[in-house]
């Protein structure tokens, strides 16, 4: 029996549906907020956007769980006198994939649609017969016919693009659409409060539940709330590299494969005491999980929020994603429920004061 209900997964598509760029996450937050409302005590905003909701606040020992909020995007970089559009990387944005992509362009007078432009097969010959999408040659086009009426649209330098592909199902089995990274990890977090609430669950700390802006362009976010909260200890859901998949290296990347549930990671920024307690607590619970390592960083939240205020006792939860800064982010059912299934089983094992040392 699914873990989720009917308002979940409306709120599901909503999340991931609604843009939600780097820098420009406001919307989303606001969603989210929204949703949680219900199974909070109270709700927080920082100064640059992430949104943190509390339950049983005002405890001395702080757990956070935390997911991040913003997806990859381009910025406007350049209007030629024809009306091109020239852009540059919003966080990781791939620019093979733009080519034939339409977008959306936000901008104050609401959004512009454009596309990705490419020259036709047929013109791709001689020296252009291996031409290549670059940074440098990637354009949009909005159908202006010259930079003043680009300019009239309200488009201008800095405004921010997002693809316009939403969240679709494949066979029943995957959740497919852009920006999995990570708004569906917001979406674990908001339904591990939910589950608490709903089952009434009574936890002996403060229980944070983040959702960080900026971890695209740097674990951004992530560095000012902890600098903010000062947990004692952080348990961060992001996604990691299904390897299975054509052209990927499971021996050299992690063998790590959608459907086989989560991924937990083995990395210095992990503290294995906590990782333990999560290992133990799936298999007491038959929860599925995978394992991979990192050899100096997670890349993640994680990190930010490990070293910070003088070490935070952390630990990283991955769910398996196909295709990653792509349109087409593929992340099984299966494997989502039981990231919330994890998180809210571990919470429960975690006591008031947890003595994390090493000895």
């Amino acid at each position: 029996m699914s873990l989720l209900t009917a308002a979940s997964e409306k709120f599901l598509y909503a999340y991931i549906n609604n843009a939600s760029p780097t820098g420009f996450e406001a919307s989303g937050q606001k969603l989210w907020v929204d949703y949680i409302r219900p199974y909070i005590d109270e709700w927080h905003l920082d100064n640059y956007g992430t949104a943190y909701a509390i339950i049983n606040p005002n405890q001395p020992y702080k757990v956070v769980i935390e997911g991040h909020a913003d997806e990859i995007s381009w910025f406007v970089n350049y209007i030629d006198d024809n009306g091109f559009i020239s852009v540059v990387r919003n966080g990781g944005s791939d620019h093979v994939i733009a080519p034939s992509k339409r977008v959306n362009i936000h901008t104050k007078k609401g959004i512009v649609k454009g596309v990705f432009g490419w020259p036709a097969i047929h013109v791709r010959q001689g020296k252009d017969a291996n031409l290549v999408p670059e940074i440098a040659n990637i354009f949009i086009d909005i159908g202006a016919k010259n930079k003043d009426e680009v300019l009239e649209m309200g488009v201008h330098v800095g405004c921010v693009i997002t693809y316009e592909d939403e969240l679709i199902e494949l066979n029943n089995r995957y959740y497919c659409g852009r920006a999995l990274d990570n708004r569906i990890g917001g979406f674990c977090i908001a339904e591990v409060a939910r589950l608490l609430k709903e089952n009434n669950i009574i936890l002996p700390f403060s229980l944070y539940i983040v959702n960080a802006v900026q971890e695209e362009v740097g674990l951004r976010g992530a560095e000012m709330i902890a600098d903010t909260i000062k947990p004692h200890v952080a348990i961060i859901t992001d996604v990691c590299h299904d390897t299975s998949t054509p052209m990927m290296n499971a021996k050299t990347q992690a063998d790590v494969r959608c459907g086989k549930g989560p991924s937990l990671s083995y990395a210095p920024s992990v503290h294995n005491r906590l990782l333990n307690l999560i290992i133990d607590t799936a298999e007491e619970k038959q929860i599925p999980f995978q394992r991979q390592a990192s050899s100096r960083t997670t890349g993640t939240d994680t990190d930010a929020f490990a070293y910070s205020n003088g070490g935070v006792v952390s630990a990283l939860i991955s769910l398996p994603l196909r295709y990653m800064h792509t349109t087409v982010e593929m992340a099984h059912k299966d494997d989502v429920e039981n990231v919330i299934k994890l998180m809210y089983e571990v919470l429960q094992k975690i006591e008031a004061n947890h003595n994390f040392k090493y000895f």
